[in-house]
């Protein structure tokens, strides 16, 4: 199958590549010819595990091609993915100018029957309006169908290659059809499409999105309580998680959520609700109850040193908003380090994926590290904001020698209070007794 892929961000990448994979004959376009240059010569526009590999052999075998082009993309392709942003507007709607020029600009090209399918994350009630611009554009027949990602940034390859469920929404069989040819690589192992009407399909995707933050912002909003009461959270989780009807994925107690998906999705899932007059109270708190939580943990660091933080310099690991990425879209890291810059703070920070993008984005407004343990050099606190492998068993022999003060800020969770204590440190976690503090 000929396969034309509009967009090479995360999904637009993975999905060329793994459709690739799969034996399809499949050119991946993005208007940005930097970008493109720079896939051709095999250079990765992000960091993702796996892609590189995939890319390169599918790239060699000749089934992925990349262009500026859509019109060189489109002619005799039976499938069009539309993998464009939908960033958020001012009002938290999704922004769909990208997505419904990509559908005006496929129109014009198609030479033949096509589903033109949208993966990238869009409100109900998209798919009519991708429909409209395609028709405007071509007296070519044609199908609109919705096809939503559900990619771990991290562990997207893995994700696209073996998915839980592939959600096919569509109004007409031969859609079907085309999409289940698309797919039919994951169907070694098992039944995995879903079929459903369009806007199923369209909702689906942000009632995922919804609910997996929910868990994450109800956890934290825990982890307040248990360390006004005493309680561990850490043991609450497990607790909870065993019980097989909540089961233990996404009950992480943290300082926050980022990315380019949770935020943004919540945001225009609640821009629709107010639309329809719906009130979703329970997804506007967990907005609320998430921003609320990325200021936790700064508030922490300036409290334990008196609101004082001038000519206090400050140690961070992890910038990236999760491990196995370099994205730093909404990270909790970015409102730490406003935090402290505007305590007066110094500030020191180490990530093995993310630091050119935070020093595309900051400047000069943190120092950064080649390497974890000399960004503790003389530093009066460490603070962990992403839990990469690496930082996850700190040697605290060694940090106790580079750094001036002994005070851990743990903002995942992962380190140990004990051996912390042992080691002579000051621990803060996340939701963990405040004797645990000393």
């Amino acid at each position: 199958m000929k396969i034309a892929v509009v967009g090479t961000g995360y999904v637009g990448l993975v999905a060329g590549a793994g459709f690739s994979e799969f034996g399809h004959d499949v050119t991946c376009v993005d208007i940005d010819p930097t970008r493109i240059a720079s896939l051709k010569r095999g250079e990765m526009p992000i960091h993702e595990p796996g892609l590189p590999e995939l890319v390169h052999r599918n790239a060699k075998l000749g089934r992925l091609q990349f262009t500026t082009s859509i019109a060189d993309a489109v002619p005799g392709a039976q499938l069009c993915v539309i993998a464009v942003g939908t960033p958020s507007a001012a009002d938290g709607s999704a922004e769909l100018n990208y997505v419904l020029d990509a559908a005006k600009q496929i129109g014009a090209a198609l030479t033949g029957y096509a589903v033109i399918v949208t993966k990238s994350t869009v409100p109900v009630g998209t798919a009519d309006k991708v429909r409209a611009a395609i028709a405007a554009s071509t007296k070519q027949p044609f199908s609109v169908a919705s096809n939503p990602e559900f990619l771990k940034e991290g562990d997207a390859v893995n994700d696209f290659l073996k998915p839980a469920r592939v959600i096919i929404g569509t109004d007409d069989d031969r859609a079907t059809g085309v999409l289940r040819d698309a797919y039919a690589g994951v169907m070694r192992t098992g039944e995995r499409i879903q079929v459903m009407d369009i806007r199923s399909a369209e909702l689906t995707k942000y009632a995922a999105n919804a609910m997996l933050a929910t868990r994450i912002s109800f956890m934290n909003e825990l982890a307040r309580l248990a360390e006004q009461v005493g309680a561990d959270i850490e043991k609450v989780r497990v607790g909870i998680g065993s019980d097989p009807r909540i089961g233990n994925k996404f009950l992480f107690a943290g300082c926050g959520f980022g990315g380019s998906c949770f935020p943004k999705d919540l945001r225009a899932l609640l821009h629709t609700a107010r639309e329809a007059d719906v009130p979703l109270n329970v997804v506007d708190a967990v907005e609320r109850a998430n921003e609320r939580q990325k200021h936790v943990l700064g508030e922490r660091v300036v409290a334990h040193f008196g609101g004082k933080l001038s000519g206090k310099r400050i140690a961070i690991w992890g910038l990236a908003f999760k491990p196995e990425t370099d994205d730093i879209r909404e990270s909790p890291a970015l409102t730490l380090i406003e935090q402290l810059r505007a305590a007066g703070a110094s500030l020191v920070g180490y990530d093995p994926a993310a630091a050119a993008n935070i020093r595309a984005q900051l400047g000069d407004a943190i120092a950064l590290a080649d390497e974890p343990y000399a960004a503790t050099d003389q530093a009066d606190a460490l603070v962990l904001i992403t839990e990469w492998h690496e930082l996850r068993h700190p040697d605290l022999a060694k940090l106790g020698a580079r750094m001036r003060g002994k005070v851990l800020f743990d903002g995942r969770n992962v380190w140990s209070p004990a051996d912390a204590r042992k080691a002579g440190f000051a621990y803060y976690g996340i939701g963990r007794p405040a004797s645990q503090a000393q």
